[in-house]
Parts: C-alpha cells; structure tokens; sequence
C-alpha cells in the first residue's frame, strides 16, 4: 500500500504515477505512515485504575507508560489502600454484626439491614465520586489514604 507523495491518494498496487495529480518518478510512492498510537489519556488511565479495585491498581503501576505517571501512579495507590480498607471495614463489620446479632438473639439483624445498605450505597457513590475525579484530573485525597497515596505515588 503506497501513497503519493504530492496529494496523498492512495496508489493502486505496482503504480509509479498518480492518477490525480500526475506526479511520478521513483519518489511519487511512499510507505504508508504508521497510524497515530490510540494511546490512553492520563485521565483515563487514573480513572480506571479504580474500575475493579486493587486488581486495576495494580495493574497501571505495571504496565509500562503509566507506571512513570505520577498522576496515575496517585490513582492506582488510592485505589489498592481505598479497597484494602473498603473490604477490612466490611470484614469488622460482618463480625460485629454477628456478634451482636447473636447478643441480641436475633433483633440487631433488623437494624443491620438498613445500615449494610447506606454502607453499600456510600461506598459505591464515593468509588464514582473517585473516578470522576481521576478522570477530570483532580487528585482528590481521601482524609488517611490520599496522603498515604501521594506519598507512595512521589507527589510529596
């Protein structure tokens, strides 16, 4: 696949001429350029390192362009120490609730319902509220775990 050097019109196999403009000669043909890399935007980057939790976090601290990246590398540790923690919290939580529930035979499970629910919704609306930030290229810290982040990620 050849182009001409003067319109760029694409040039039928074996051709030294172009049709259009005429030009010919052994420069009228050249390669076709290579298509312009469809690389992911820092900010795109930075949002989906929180789309599957500590699981993409990881993998943008490892993959080459954007391990480099500050803001990147920012994201991808606030999302490994925000799920790190998310799962810790639900993990006290389910045992406190065992407990209690066990305490109170049974009635705490009628107020832990509405209370698992709020939690579930809160954490997913700040797990969107995260990556809209990312990908408007905010560095939104988390009161414990942004600090902790930047640090790891060079930004202080």
């Amino acid at each position: 696949m050849s182009f001409c050097q003067n319109c760029g019109r694409l040039l039928a196999e074996g051709s030294s001429a172009c049709p259009i403009c005429a030009s010919s000669g052994p420069a009228a043909a050249v390669a076709a350029p290579a298509p312009a890399s469809a690389g992911l935007q820092p900010t795109a980057a930075g949002a989906l390192a929180y789309l599957a939790g500590f699981i993409t976090g990881i993998i943008f601290l490892l993959i080459d362009p954007f391990k480099a990246d500050r803001f990147v590398r920012f994201h991808a540790f606030q999302s490994i120490f925000f799920n790190v923690a998310w799962i810790g919290l639900w993990i006290v939580w389910m045992i406190a609730g065992m407990v209690l529930g066990a305490v109170t035979k049974g009635l705490f499970f009628l107020i832990e319902l509405p209370i698992n629910l709020l939690l579930m919704i809160g954490g997913f609306c700040l797990w969107a509220f995260l990556m809209y930030c990312a990908y408007q290229g905010k560095t939104f810290k988390l009161p414990v775990i942004g600090p902790l982040a930047a640090k790891q990620a060079g930004l202080q």
